[in-house]
């Protein structure tokens, strides 16, 4: 077999998905189900219940305003039910994509010895091999651990919790926390250090007050016991409600630990063309650790199979877009090789942008809020943190302007369309050229 790809998540999907149309052989092989993590018990889940939510929030600000009369009663179990036929469906359509390139998917788990990969007792030689198999949720060595429940659980929760301690700090925490606080629970973040340390203060700021309101957080604590029902903390508190382990994740890079080079996180060890440490053998996606980000994944992938097919290509990670799936969306991007000096530095704090679903926000003037940080002598963007309900679009439209380094007065030819692009419009075109 010439191309073998172990794991089907985005980096492996779409990996064996560019060999097959460059006409390679491939064998894809997946230990679970097809699309990995982020289809089956990561981001899609969460998308689908930060919908519920942001329509629970728009009804409730309909009723506020008084125009709408409605009292909604929420089914977890018919979300769950939903959620797990939609996911079916994909599931489906991602194996037909797949084969509809000639390529064969085989369901099992692989191990690799020397030059074979062995799958349902049958033994595969390869000419290139490239190991997409993810990560897993890290569980911290805190006692009672046990109890705690992942992403991974979400679809298993029988009901709506009516408390719940999610320990972590990051943005799956508050992706969490915003889910079930907005479902009705009583929510408390337990963050080792900093909240949501990958934004601006004054971002983190909107958040918690406009938001995740609901939510209790607490920074720079430790958690040193959990319960079923509770977790004691490092001063002596305790705090009520189910423990729901945010803290990460780690590498599933068992299977290439006696065969490639790893980090000291044990994350693959990988250079710009996704090549680890043996000639033939490429790794990908969550695995090698970086951006644990779905379109990360995907590019990584695509670029491996490009070097594995004979097509030189290398991975650039320069100007990453970001977001938290809230009930506004907060997206956020940072060009990590901008050679700004501090005194050319300018910033441009906007409270409150309309544009696309905000009409019925101005009332209430939570329209969100967007801080950007321009290199004033060159002309570029720096940074950009937003909120809004076009934020999404918004921000990896105007990353790619940062990643292709292009001069804002190029942007003067933008045309936007309103509403959709105003906010575009307004950072850019009527804030700043």
């Amino acid at each position: 077999m010439k191309n073998i790809v172990i794991g089907s998540g985005p980096a492996g999907r779409l990996a064996s998905l560019e060999l097959g149309k460059l006409g390679e052989e491939v064998i894809l092989i997946e230990k679970n189900h097809i699309a990995g993590t982020c289809l089956n018990e990561g981001c899609m889940v969460v998308c689908a219940l930060t919908d519920i939510t942001k329509f629970i929030e728009t009804n409730n600000r309909f009723n506020a305003h008084g125009f709408l009369k409605s009292q909604l009663e929420i089914s977890y179990e018919k979300i769950v039910e939903k959620i797990t036929e939609t996911q079916k469906k994909l599931r489906y359509l991602n194996q037909q994509e797949n084969e509809s390139v000639g390529n064969n998917i085989i369901y099992g788990e692989a191990s690799i010895d020397n030059n074979v990969v062995r799958v349902n007792n049958e033994s595969f030689e390869y000419d290139n091999l490239l190991i997409a198999t993810g990560a897993r949720p890290f569980i911290p060595d805190i006692k009672g651990s046990e109890f705690g429940l992942t992403n991974k659980d979400i679809l298993k929760i029988d009901d709506i919790p009516e408390k719940l301690n999610i320990i972590g700090g990051g943005i799956i925490a508050a992706e969490i926390a915003n889910i079930y606080s907005t479902l009705g629970s009583e929510v408390n973040i337990i963050a080792r250090s900093s909240f949501l340390k990958e934004i601006t203060p004054n971002t983190k700021k909107y958040i918690l007050e406009n938001i995740m309101s609901d939510v209790n957080i607490y920074e720079n604590t430790d958690v040193v016991e959990a319960f079923k029902n509770k977790v004691l903390l490092k001063n002596g508190e305790e705090l009520e409600g189910i423990p729901f382990f945010a803290t990460g994740r780690t590498p599933n890079s068992e299977i290439a630990k006696d065969l490639v080079e790893l980090n000291n996180d044990k994350t693959i060890k990988v250079n710009e063309m996704m090549e680890t440490s043996l000639e033939n053998i490429y790794a990908a996606g969550d695995v090698t650790g970086g951006y644990q980000l779905t379109p990360v994944a995907r590019k990584e992938g695509i670029t491996a199979a490009r070097n594995m097919a004979g097509y030189s290509n290398k991975v650039s990670y320069n100007c990453i877009p970001q977001t938290l799936s809230l009930n506004m969306e907060v997206s956020f991007v940072e060009n990590e090789k901008s050679e700004c000096l501090e005194k050319d530095k300018k910033t441009i704090a906007i409270p409150a942008i309309a544009g696309p679903s905000a009409f019925w926000n101005i009332l209430n003037g939570d329209t969100g809020y967007s801080e950007i940080e321009f290199d004033e002598k060159n002309n570029k963007i720096n940074r950009i943190n937003s909120i809004s309900p076009s934020s999404v679009s918004d921000v990896a439209y105007l990353s790619y302007i940062m990643r292709m380094n292009y001069d804002l007065d190029d942007y003067d030819e933008f045309l936007e369309i309103h509403p959709s692009t105003d906010t575009n419009y307004k950072i850019i075109k009527n804030m700043w050229l």
